[in-house]
């Protein structure tokens, strides 16, 4: 045999039994993991006797071990479609994707609602930090995790972004044609509104370079001390004076309704450049490639709504002006008289679940 051609597979094979050797270390990495895991049930909402429930963790692709909680129906034939859950962004998984999710799979869907990188239980390092590229990377890697579960068909794989990880789930739908369907509730796109500000307020060059300045001088300082610091949670107490859809923000991650530890809203927010590279990463940028099919779902009276309303005309070049409208295989719903918070959990009893079942059994087929 040729020298050069023995060398190449002694290397091969060198390789292989290293890359083995790893991949049995990061099974034993992960297996501690979920060990560690809580297990005691510590949801904001009831458990389901129509769900088995367990905890499960599974890696990306830069190295990050998600923590996720799998909801399944108890009574069950054959291989199933399922869906992959996140968001609010800064919530936790025991928060409203682990309530979708339950809904889900309650509906006879295989239901993964995990915590994306930096936050909750998963993994990353420092915590509370968010990247438009590594969060939707998050829903990649749960399709991943699900197209080789033993009672999932990898043919009938669907997402559901809820608030910021709205945005993320339609950046991930541009980016992987895995994803046979996706919903986007009570969405946030928050690279519009890291460059733009709210209704853009700050949509302007001088106003973005007082931002960046702003983190510039915010990296050196955390450079000199190593304390990341901390911004962005829910306001509270809460101010006489403050806006409506604070008020709204409060009542759900700072009392009992919604409240949890974990949780950056609920607690002390992002570290204080956690969320900087989402000012110059714009999240929708191929939404109009997209050709699987899009749910929008938002409130009407959501003060987030006109983000629900830029990714549809970004999609389908149509303005709905306010009005549940559909294009093609891309629909957005506007449900009558709800906020932005009505869409994370059944207080207000808004959530279109019937809805939601029906898009994903019409196009996870």
């Amino acid at each position: 045999m040729d020298k050069v051609l023995k060398n190449i597979l002694l290397v091969a094979v060198v390789a292989a039994m290293a890359t083995g050797c790893c991949n049995k270390e990061i099974d034993k990495k992960q297996n501690n993991m979920e060990q560690q895991l809580t297990q005691e049930w510590d949801k904001v909402f009831p458990q389901s006797n129509m769900v088995d429930h367990r905890k499960v963790t599974f890696r990306n692709r830069y190295g990050i071990t998600l923590a996720a909680d799998m909801y399944t129906p108890k009574k069950y034939e054959g291989k199933l479609a399922a869906i992959a859950v996140s968001g609010p962004f800064g919530a936790v998984k025991e928060q409203s994707s682990g309530l979708y999710a339950q809904h889900m799979a309650e509906r006879g869907f295989v239901a993964l609602a995990f915590d994306p990188s930096y936050t909750g239980e998963s993994g990353g390092e420092p915590r509370r930090t968010a990247s438009p590229d590594i969060n939707t990377e998050d829903f990649l890697a749960a399709v991943d995790f699900l197209s080789v579960q033993d009672n999932v068909d990898p043919e009938r794989i669907g997402i559901i972004g809820i608030c910021g990880f709205g945005g993320m789930a339609v950046n991930a739908a541009a980016l992987d044609p895995r994803i046979k369907a996706t919903v986007a509730s009570t969405m946030y796109d928050m690279s519009k509104i890291a460059s733009e500000g709210y209704f853009g307020s700050t949509d302007n060059a001088a106003a973005r370079q007082e931002q960046r300045k702003a983190l510039a001088k915010a990296r050196t300082e955390i450079a000199r001390t190593g304390d990341y610091g901390r911004q962005g949670g829910v306001v509270d107490p809460l101010p006489d004076d403050a806006p409506w859809f604070v008020k709204d923000y409060h009542a759900y991650y700072k009392c009992p309704r919604g409240y949890h530890e974990r949780s950056g809203n609920s607690t002390d927010g992002w570290n204080l450049i956690g969320t900087q590279s989402f000012m110059n990463q714009p999240l929708l940028a191929w939404a109009a490639e997209i050709e699987t099919p899009v749910l929008l779902v938002h409130g009407e009276k959501a003060h987030s709504r006109y983000f629900s309303e830029y990714a549809f005309e970004k999609m389908t070049g149509v303005n709905p002006q306010g009005k549940s409208t559909v294009v093609g295989n891309k629909e957005i719903m506007i449900i009558p008289g709800a906020t932005h918070v009505d869409l994370y959990d059944d207080v207000a009893g808004v959530i279109p679940y019937d809805k939601i079942e029906e898009f994903f059994r019409s196009n996870l087929k």
